[in-house]
C-alpha cells in the first residue's frame, strides 16, 4: 500500500471554493471527464450538513507501465475506454468545512485508488496590515485543502495461498515441502509487481492533482468575474470546444 499527500491553499473563501468544487466540470483541465450525475443528495436534519453522492464517467486507460506488468490480455484488447468514479461529499456550511471521498470502480483488482480531501475555510491573521484605521480590520479569507490518496494493488493475491495437505500417501511429504518454497518466491514476485503498480499510481497522481488545482482555479476565477452565470456560460463554451459533460436530471 502506498500513500500520496498534498496540501494547498486557495485564496478564496470557503463558500466560493465549495461551490466551485461542485461546478468544476467541465473546465479546460478536465477534458477527460465525460459525464457527471448526482445519485443522491440530502441535508441531514440533525447536523444540517449537505451529503452528496455523484458518479463521474471519465475517459480512462491502464497506463502502459502497468500493462507491462500484467499477464497478456488482462488490460483489455485496446487498453482504452471509460471508467466510473464514485464521489461522496459532506459539507458543513456553518463550521466551514467539506470532506470528499473519490474512488475508482473499474480495475480495482489491479489498482484501487481512494482519494480523500478535507477543505477548511479560515481567516488569515498574517495578512492583516495596519496601514490605516480601515485596512487594520482587513483579513484575507482562504481555504486550505488537504489531499490524501491511498493506492493498493491486490493483483495475484488470490493465488498466493499455499497448497493444503489433503492426504498422507507415500511421497506426499516431499511435495508438501516444495509447495511452500514455490509459494514464498511467488509471493515475493507478486509483492514486487504490486509495489511497482502502486508507485506508478503515485507518479500519475502528482500530475492529476496539479491539473485538478488548475481546473479549480479556473472555475474560481470565473466565479469571481461573472458569478454563477459566468461559470455556466463558460461551461457551455467548454462543452462546445471539447465535448459535453452530460449531466443527470439533478446535476451537481
Amino acid at each position: 500500500m502506498k500513500f500520496f499527500e498534498n496540501k494547498f491553499t486557495y485564496e478564496y473563501s470557503f463558500p466560493a471554493v465549495s461551490l466551485a468544487y461542485f461546478l468544476r466540470y467541465p473546465n479546460p483541465y478536465s477534458r477527460h471527464v465525460l459525464t457527471t450525475d448526482v445519485i443522491d443528495r440530502y441535508i441531514d436534519p440533525k447536523t444540517q450538513r449537505l451529503h452528496t453522492i455523484r458518479l463521474h464517467l471519465k475517459k480512462s486507460k491502464i497506463p502502459s507501465g502497468i500493462l507491462k506488468l500484467l499477464p497478456k490480455g488482462m488490460g483489455g484488447s485496446d487498453n482504452s475506454g471509460q471508467s466510473y468514479i464514485l464521489e461522496t461529499t459532506v459539507v458543513d456550511p456553518k463550521e466551514g468545512w467539506m470532506e470528499t471521498d473519490s474512488r475508482n470502480m473499474e480495475w480495482t483488482g489491479i489498482l484501487s485508488v481512494v482519494e480523500k480531501q478535507r477543505y477548511q475555510g479560515h481567516t488569515s491573521e498574517s495578512d492583516m496590515r495596519a496601514v490605516d484605521s480601515v485596512s487594520m480590520d482587513k483579513r484575507a479569507e482562504q481555504t486550505t485543502v488537504r489531499t490524501t490518496v491511498t493506492f493498493r494493488s491486490r493483483l495475484g493475491q488470490g493465488k498466493l495461498l499455499g497448497r493444503k495437505k489433503t492426504d498422507t500417501t507415500p511421497g506426499q511429504n516431499e511435495v508438501e515441502e516444495e509447495a511452500p518454497k514455490k509459494g514464498f518466491f511467488s509471493a515475493l514476485s507478486t509483492a514486487g509487481i504490486q509495489r511497482s503498480i502502486e508507485l506508478i499510481g503515485v507518479s500519475r497522481t502528482r500530475d492529476a492533482v496539479m491539473k485538478s488545482k488548475e481546473g479549480m482555479n479556473v472555475v474560481l476565477e470565473r466565479l469571481r468575474k461573472g458569478g454563477i452565470v459566468g461559470v455556466l456560460e463558460n461551461m457551455r463554451r467548454d462543452r462546445e470546444a471539447f465535448g459535453p459533460v452530460v449531466p443527470g436530471s439533478t446535476r451537481g
